[in-house]
Order: C-alpha cells, then structure tokens, then sequence
C-alpha cells in the first residue's frame, strides 16, 4: 500500500458540531493512531495571524548572530537556546548515530513554568524558567500567543483521544491539567545554497517524541520523514493550513502500542542539489509530572502480554533528555531502539487492531 499520511478535519470537535459528525472524526483519528501516528489536521481553528506573528518572531530570533543566540543557552532545563551539533535525539532512544555526528539544528524553547500552577507545589526543577529574547521586537507577546492556540489544539485532541479510545470525555484532564508543555521552534542551520554531502548528514535523528501528543507547524519543505510499516522512510510535508500531528511515547504506552509512536527525523532539505530554508514549531503535550502512565485496561486483552510497565512521566521525560541532550543514551528505550535499528530491512509491526468502534462521543 502506498504510504500516506491523513488529513483530518477536526472542525466538528473546535466548532462544537453534531455528535454523529465528532463520532466520525474520533473514528477517522482512531484509524489513523492505528496505522500511522501521524496525521494532518485541518479545521483546528488557529488564525493565520497568529501563525505569522510565530514566523516572523522566529526569523527575527535565528538572524541574530550566533553569539547573541548563545547568550539565551540554559543549563539544566529544557528552556533557551540550542546551538547546531550540540543534541543528538537518537540518544533518546539509546541509539548512536553513524559517524557520531550530532544533529544539524538550533531550536529555541518555551514552555509551561511551576509557577503557572497556583496552588500546587510543583518545582521548576522539572518545567524550567523561560527565557525571553529582548533583541526581536515583539518576541515573547507573538510566540505566547501560539503557544496558546497550539495548547488549546492539543487539548482538543486528547479529547478526540478520549472518544477515540471510549474512555470518559475528562480521562486526560488528571493526566494534563498541570501538564510540562513545551514549544520548540527549530531552524535547519546548513547554510543555503549548492552543497556535496560526504555522509550521512543528519538534520534531525531519529527519534520518537517524548509525551502524549505533538502538535507541528512546519514549512512546506522537503526534510521530514516518517517510519512507515513497510519499514522504509517516508517525506512528509503539510498540505494548505495543516498542522502535523503525532503521538508521542506516552500514548503508546496508554494503548499498549496499538496506536503508534511513530520514529521520525529530518534529512537536510535538498531541492534539486541545493540546501533550502526548513523552519517548524513543535508544541510537545507531554503531561504532569507527577502522573503515572499506565496502560488502559481496555487494552490489555486477555491473551496479550502488557508491553510497558507503569512509569512516572518526570522520570521518562528526565531519560529522554538525558539522552538527547546530555548524550547518555536511554537504555529504557528498548522497544524503540530496536525499531530504529531495523529502519530499512523490512516491514514494521503496525498498531494492533482493536474489536469495536469508538462510541459516539459525550
């Protein structure tokens, strides 16, 4: 079958339409969790302005010379500035990339902070500080506004999950409601123009995303691929106003892997022998740090073994980072480590299916 990646309409879901329409939606998505873990979405009503005000803060951000950038590096927490070569995201998943050549790009990160829950004792030890560039005009006000609507996206997905997965319409709110959330703008830092690769050059490594879901802007620009079940790499590039969806660990674990966190990377973007421009924004929903991730009854069928032990998402998320940005590879990532070492020689196991549909949603 030739590989593909859905588009999904989720107006019924931000609108508020009529239950036999979000069932249809939940089903579209269960279908898509299934075979892919990745999807298109369209419908999901954030507004192109905001979406430029997102662009031109990142494009005034990465213009700046790299020794103004460096100044906004965090020690210690997943915040600031991220030079070219210095993470390798294959170590996530306890995998050393060939050459042992870190990654070639730059991101900069935002996110949830403690002190945006009120009430709970929560410690930035495990959200972090936020930084803010004072040389881009208008920086922190346009990059929190999308991080707003790509919040409010995410939520609205792991309600279409909730449906998807016939579990109550609030099952993810005591998994989320003081979720680590974070935005990670990236710039593919080759410099454009004519280039000869001497190896296997590595925009992104191959990685699978840490959290519950991610929801991505990105240019439409070759580079992102995606590990199909046929076991070979895929380009995936958004069609007009689509944000690309996929899961992450966690959601996997909740289902026994029978929706998939899908391995991905990013190749450096070569058109016709040339290095083009990539930018992306990815909002990460990862989930509280104090919740236990355990897989749903639901999905533990009588004959089948539970793939995943319960885990507690700080230390998840504490050896995932460890991995990409310490270079300590994650040697938890056993089942995702194997899938990234056989990309390539032959087909992938894809999520298991699952009797029933999902009900109408409440």
């Amino acid at each position: 079958m030739t590989f593909q990646v859905p588009v999904i309409d989720i107006t019924p879901y931000v609108e508020g339409g009529a239950a036999s329409e979000r069932a249809r939606v939940a089903r579209e998505l269960d279908d898509a969790c299934a075979r892919v873990g990745f999807m298109q979405i369209l419908g999901h009503g954030i507004p192109d302005e905001t979406v430029d005000g997102l662009t031109a803060a990142v494009d005034g951000f990465f213009g700046l010379p790299l020794e103004v950038r460096k100044s906004y590096r965090v020690t210690g927490a997943n915040r600031g500035y991220s030079p070219p070569k210095s993470e390798s995201l294959s170590l996530s998943l306890g995998v050393e990339s060939a050459g042992r050549m870190n990654d070639f790009f730059e991101a900069f990160n935002i996110g949830t902070e403690a002190r945006s829950f009120l009430g709970l004792d929560l410690s930035e030890d495990d959200y972090g500080l936020n930084v803010w560039p004072t040389q881009v005009d208008g920086f922190e006000p346009a990059v929190l506004r999308y991080f707003a609507e790509a919040g409010r996206v995410a939520r609205t997905l792991t309600r279409i999950f909730a449906d998807a997965l016939g579990e109550p319409a609030d099952f993810f709110e005591s998994l989320t409601d003081h979720s680590i959330d974070v935005l990670r703008m990236n710039n593919y830092a080759l410099p454009e123009g004519a280039v000869t690769l001497d190896g296997d050059l590595t925009g992104m490594g191959e990685h699978t995303d840490f959290g519950l879901v991610t929801v991505l802007w990105a240019d439409q620009v070759a580079g992102l691929q995606v590990l199909g079940a046929d076991g070979a790499w895929h380009d995936v590039s958004p069609v007009d106003g689509a944000l690309l969806v996929n899961l992450g660990d966690l959601t996997a674990r909740l289902t026994n892997d029978r929706w998939m966190s899908t391995l991905h990377r990013v190749k450096p973007p070569i058109v016709d022998g040339g290095i083009v421009r990539r930018r992306s924004a990815a909002y990460f929903h990862d989930g509280n740090v104090d919740a236990v991730i355990s897989t749903l009854p639901s999905h533990l069928a009588d004959s089948d073994a539970c793939a995943y032990e319960p885990i507690l998402v700080r230390d998840h998320i504490k050896a995932k980072l460890a991995g990409s940005r310490q270079g300590k590879a994650n040697a938890a990532a056993v089942r995702e480590a194997a899938r990234v070492r056989a990309a390539g020689s032959g087909p992938v196991t894809p999520g298991r299916a699952r009797p029933g549909s999902p009900p109408e949603p409440r």
